[in-house]
């Protein structure tokens, strides 16, 4: 009987085992599922996918990536990082696959970009101008000229003080073709290279009384603090035209994409683009014009 007793016992006590068991395994997982369904918005904010923009001084300079950042990631599950260097680094950048996507403005050296296999798709985004700038007593005597090439080769007969970026910047590009059309090789006491972005290379030239080339954008977000004027404008030399590359070897090529056919979006181009910098300077910092070639 006591055998009985104590065989009887013992198999009572490993069924409530059992069922101790099973209870607190399925009180776990009713647990994990309530935590998977509610996670904290600091949670799901810190999953996003980083999406890579190499992209250009000027469009950093000119305050539009403060606008277009922000309205890209509250459509879009990625977190956007900004790398701001001239167009030339960016398309470095691009082609050992560090960047995902390039807004850039130095359309040779995209063409070249492409056809060498580093971009999948280009696409127009935007145009505004350059500028010659300088200070208002003009020593090279070029304000209002109507060919820019024409003003730097008076600038380089008084050898009137010059800053350049010197860097791969798209602007810089720019500045180099407009000397080879001018027929002047640059140099001199005169000729400064600032190795600097755009705002910095017009600060530099405001406080050294000197004349520079820049994008009309950046130019204007710093006019408050500059005393520097738009001398020469209007030449067709000086269109400024920036456009959109997924890059092949992206590591979030699906953000890349994303992003290129989100900012060449009709909501986009006519509702942030078109309207960027009207109600701070009267006039927008950029034309959008995505479907054009340029």
């Amino acid at each position: 009987m006591g055998w009985r007793m104590s065989r009887l016992f013992g198999c009572f006590a490993l069924a409530a085992l059992l069922v101790l068991a099973g209870c607190g395994l399925a009180g776990c997982g009713r647990e994990s599922g309530a935590r998977a369904g509610s996670l904290p918005a600091g949670k799901a904010a810190s999953s996003r996918t980083e999406l890579v923009l190499a992209s250009t001084t000027s469009t950093q300079d000119s305050g539009l990536f403060e606008v277009l950042i922000p309205a890209f990631e509250a459509a879009y599950p990625y977190r956007v990082k900004v790398i701001a260097a001239g167009s030339g680094e960016a398309l470095k950048l691009g082609e050992t696959g560090d960047a995902d996507v390039l807004l850039v403005h130095s359309p040779a050296a995209e063409e070249v970009f492409m056809q060498q296999g580093f971009g999948l798709e280009r696409r127009a985004v935007m145009h505004n101008d350059f500028v010659l700038v300088g200070p208002i007593s003009d020593p090279a005597g070029v304000k209002d000229m109507k060919d820019a090439a024409a003003a730097l080769a008076a600038i380089a007969r008084a050898e009137a003080p010059f800053f350049s970026r010197a860097d791969q910047s798209g602007t810089y590009a720019r500045e180099l073709s407009l000397w080879e059309t001018a027929g002047v090789v640059p140099q001199g006491d005169w000729y400064k290279s600032t190795g600097q972005g755009m705002g910095e290379t017009l600060t530099i030239a405001d406080q050294s009384g000197g004349y520079t080339l820049s994008d009309r954008a950046t130019y204007l977000s710093k006019k408050a603090s500059l005393s520097l004027e738009v001398l020469v404008q209007g030449d067709k030399a000086l269109l400024n035209q920036y456009h959109v590359i997924t890059v092949k070897k992206a590591r979030n090529l699906e953000g890349a994409r994303a992003f290129l056919n989100w900012i060449v979006s009709p909501q986009v181009q006519n509702g942030v683009i078109a309207t960027f910098g009207v109600e701070k300077f009267g006039e927008p910092l950029f034309v959008p014009n995505a479907g054009q070639s340029g």
